[in-house]
């Protein structure tokens, strides 16, 4: 069972209720079409749990939910509380722009609340510095003070945001610096491509699921500011005016306006395009692919690993494996 959120790694906590799915804190499940998610707590992503079991875990999320007061709900999406402190959130049958109001409103808030304020915060430390007299006048130190304003509002260049697969067992990490450098380019009139930087000089392109799913994994840092309630369904009459979440990926590819860097393509497109590589990813899943689906978990917790065990001690990994055994 795995329990790392497959977008941020962060661990998605624990539950009391579910004996049979005792991961998370909040689940959202659709009893129609048998999906099961597990709201991360820390970045509100939506992760789509790969179980076998799932449609019993459904049925003792239903069963839950009915004893439970409802404590917000709408004509298709209620949301209800337990006493241990699970949250439930139940999907009817709803229109794609109710579901998006639930799935991307609130991660894309506090996404975009969380970058304001830690720009807020940069640019205060650095009006600190300019009214403590630091950058002495000088043409030197204003630009310093002027790099660290930037910095605060982007974000550091040189951070990791990003670990794309592009082969069987190799990874690209991308610094945020790069993001720049990574764009949809269209093959003919019913395809698409993903470049992505591999050095200072060098690109590599990925095609068909690959192109994806690494795309699915750097458009939330390229959405650092995320959006508001308004963008968000501004992106998603975007999709809908294409119909379909992976045609509106080629719809975008294929107009010489859009396509091109991540980076200077307007966030509203942004959004739709981070909505719609989830969808479709989701979908294919759901349609048989699910080995792909449980990768990514392992690759999370992978992920999640690697980065715990930075914060050990040297030798102290080995003592714990050797305790282990």
């Amino acid at each position: 069972m795995y329990s790392t959120c497959i977008f941020c790694n962060t661990s998605l906590g624990q539950n009391r209720s579910l004996e049979r799915f005792p991961v998370g804190h909040r689940l959202a499940f659709d009893a129609r079409r048998g999906r099961l998610w597990v709201v991360c707590s820390s970045c509100l992503r939506w992760n789509l749990s790969p179980l076998e079991e799932r449609w019993e875990v459904i049925e003792d999320c239903e069963r839950l939910y009915r004893g439970t007061r409802v404590r917000v709900s709408t004509e298709q999406i209620g949301l209800a509380r337990l006493a241990e402190g699970l949250e439930l959130v139940r999907i009817g049958r709803p229109l794609r722009p109710e579901f998006a109001a639930w799935r991307y409103g609130d991660q894309f808030a506090k996404r975009r609340q969380r970058a304001m304020l830690g720009a807020a915060a940069g640019l205060t430390g650095v009006g600190w510095l300019w009214l403590g007299g630091i950058a002495g006048g000088s043409l030197l130190g204003m630009y310093i003070l002027y790099r660290l304003g930037v910095r605060a509002v982007r974000g550091s260049p040189n951070k990791i945001v990003a670990h794309v697969p592009v082969g069987d067992s190799r990874r690209l990490e991308l610094q945020r610096k790069e993001l720049a450098r990574v764009s949809l380019e269209p093959l003919g009139e019913t395809d698409w491509s993903l470049t992505l930087p591999a050095t200072k000089d060098r690109q590599v392109r990925l095609y068909g699921e690959d192109a994806l799913r690494g795309l699915a994994l750097v458009l939330p840092p390229a959405n650092r500011y995320g959006g508001n309630r308004v963008m968000v369904q501004q992106a998603v009459q975007h999709i809908e005016h294409t119909g379909d979440p992976l045609r509106y990926v080629q719809y975008v590819a294929s107009r010489p306006t859009l396509a091109g860097s991540i980076t200077e393509m307007p966030p509203v497109v942004r959004l739709a395009l981070e909505m719609s590589t989830h969808e479709e990813q989701e979908r294919r899943a759901l349609e048989g692919e699910l080995a792909r689906l449980e990768r990514a978990w392992r690759e999370a917790e992978e992920i999640a690993g690697i980065s715990d065990s930075l914060l050990l001690p040297s030798g102290m990994l080995d003592r714990l494996r050797s305790l282990r055994r």
